[in-house]
């Protein structure tokens, strides 16, 4: 599944932890923005850790899932990314 991650964490250490944690999972599209496709059990995963880092009182992560459908119709205005989340990668 396709989802859109964002989060609004008060304090920079939080942050810069929770967006490293998110740069594993998947790609950052704007400054507090990441785009990830996971499967069951990394979803999962990903929420018991992120739930970790939060401060519960003044943390937020939201994660929107996006159906195929719904993607097609995402419009981005301004510089167009270069590649997908989900486009093939070769490592040589």
């Amino acid at each position: 599944m396709f989802y859109l991650i964002c989060y609004d964490i008060v304090e920079d250490n939080r942050r810069n932890r929770v967006a490293k944690l998110l740069e594993t999972y998947g790609m950052r599209v704007q400054k507090s923005v990441f785009e990830a496709v996971l499967d069951d059990n990394q979803y999962d995963q990903l929420q018991k850790r992120l739930f970790k880092l939060l401060n519960k009182r003044q943390d937020q992560l939201r994660f929107y899932p996006l159906s195929a459908h719904c993607r097609q119709k995402v419009q981005i205005l301004g510089i167009q990314p270069t590649f997908a989340i989900d486009d093939p990668v070769i490592i040589a």
